[in-house]
């Protein structure tokens, strides 16, 4: 049994040394022997190169290494295999870190205080509880409904918006094009963990930020997008700023990436950058769940956490 390990953009040495560490007697390989290679009986990827997996007549699985699965799906020669995607707990946590961390910091004026030192300002800004602010999660997957856990916990009123109808305890759930008015209306911060479809592409957009709820009581309306570069579109983004549509914004994932020089979000007064980092994929903590998953599909098992297709997550 022979696992494809196909990766673009990063190093794989992590990856290798936990396979080879936890399955000592499955080949790992980067490339397969041949177009036809019939050793391969699963494929661990992340933005594999395209029709790399085409021709592998064993070929039994896809793994997606990260949460989301648009980067193999971009794939048009995809073989008609089941595709995997990564739940873990170490991927939430981490991810509901970032969120709770982003929440906080512009809950809590850390833009303004940070400004504030660097010109020598000593001003104490108005501070409201945690009660009294609603932050609108977009996105109530695995990540969408831990992160609402988590900031539940702190006191913050949730929101939230989905494509299907949620019911989730602790959160006011709005779902389908008839909810996101409603949804976008209550939010006082918006973070954004959906997944990247036909239908939610460019959704980040001047009409959707228009109709956030514009007296807040941190000011004004923040936008944290940790899903996907391709639900936001960046001059959108800067308008609003511009015209103090949106306040504040953390932006983990980008339109292209590596986010380019010349792109005034990197120096934007009011715009925190991360690179695509809010919940990198470890080899450690994820490994052993794919292994696993393996395991339990030799058995005669079925496979866990399968890729709706036409869906696109």
């Amino acid at each position: 049994m022979t696992i494809l390990l196909s990766v673009t953009g990063f190093q794989p040495t992590d990856w290798i040394n936990a396979l080879h560490r936890l399955a000592p007697r499955r080949p790992v390989i980067l490339e397969p022997n041949s177009g036809s290679d019939p050793s391969v009986d699963y494929a661990i990827v992340w933005k594999q190169r395209p029709g790399i997996l085409a021709g592998l007549p064993n070929l039994k699985a896809i793994f997606s290494i990260g949460a989301g699965v648009d980067h193999i799906l971009r794939d048009t020669h995809l073989p008609d295999v089941p595709i995997v995607r990564i739940v873990a707990d170490d991927l939430t946590g981490r991810m509901s870190e970032y969120v709770v961390w982003r929440v906080l910091d512009h809950f809590r004026r850390g833009m303004a205080y940070r400004t504030q030192q660097a010109a020598g300002i000593w001003h104490d800004r108005v501070q409201p509880a945690a009660r009294e602010l609603t932050v609108g999660i977009m996105g109530l997957g695995e990540l969408g409904r831990d992160a609402a856990e988590k900031l539940g916990m702190l006191g913050f009123r949730i929101v939230g918006w989905s494509r299907t109808q949620k019911t989730i305890a602790g959160v006011d759930s709005f779902h389908g094009a008839s909810g996101l008015d409603p949804f976008l209306a209550r939010t006082d911060i918006l973070v954004v963990l959906l997944p990247i479809t036909p239908e939610t592409h460019g959704i980040l957009d001047t009409g959707l930020f228009s109709r956030l709820k514009q007296r807040t009581p941190i000011g004004g309306p923040v936008l944290i997008n940790a899903g996907r570069g391709g639900l936001q579109v960046e001059t959108a983004i800067l308008k609003a700023l511009d015209d103090e549509t949106l306040m504040e914004a953390s932006l983990d994932v980008f339109e292209t990436e590596p986010l380019p020089a010349s792109s005034r979000l990197w120096k934007h007064p009011r715009v925190f950058v991360t690179p695509h980092a809010a919940a990198t994929s470890n080899a450690d903590a994820l490994v052993p769940q794919i292994l696993s998953q393996i395991d339990a599909f030799e058995r005669g098992e079925p496979l866990q956490h399968l890729v709706d297709r036409k869906a696109g997550y």
